[in-house]
């Protein structure tokens, strides 16, 4: 099957949750981004953000986890239900990504995924590039992240 056989295009799926402490907010940024407001409580209340809160790239990357996890579940329910999950990936790239609101120790973001559109690679025979919307909203509702990925879906 397809991707948009198995997803109506613009219906939101809701792929998991992610909880950010400060431990694995410091533990990332010390690796990855280690500005003040990502790795010390104390300094980061006094910055604009008013409290350690977690790297853009950690919410991005805690997207993409929270992503690989639903992807496995919905590939082992369409294969216990007779039918033929997609092969997806790489990602072609990403675009429009914003985050909206800071995520902080605490926090928990519900990440989802909205197929945009689908269409076949006229350069690859059997292969369809996926435009998908990725977006995050904390534990109060509010947006959080969001950016628009291609994925490549191949037979």
């Amino acid at each position: 099957m397809k991707m948009m056989e198995l997803y109506p295009t613009g219906e939101r799926a809701e792929i998991g949750s992610h909880t950010f402490t400060a431990e694995n907010i410091v533990h990332f940024a010390s690796r990855f981004d280690p500005q003040i407001f990502h790795m010390d409580a104390e300094a980061a209340k006094e910055t604009l953000f008013g409290g350690l809160c977690a790297s853009g790239w950690h919410t991005c990357a805690a997207w993409m986890r929270t992503f690989i996890d639903y992807w496995k579940g919905e590939t082992a329910r369409l294969i216990a239900e007779g039918g033929k999950p997609p092969k997806l990936g790489p990602s072609a790239g990403f675009q429009k990504l914003q985050w909206l609101r800071p995520v902080f120790a605490g926090d928990t973001v519900t990440y989802g995924v909205t197929l945009l559109s689908s269409r076949p690679l006229a350069s690859r025979s059997g292969w369809t590039l996926n435009t998908i919307l990725c977006d995050g909203t904390n534990q109060h509702g509010v947006p959080v992240i969001r950016f628009e990925s291609t994925v490549l879906e191949f037979e």
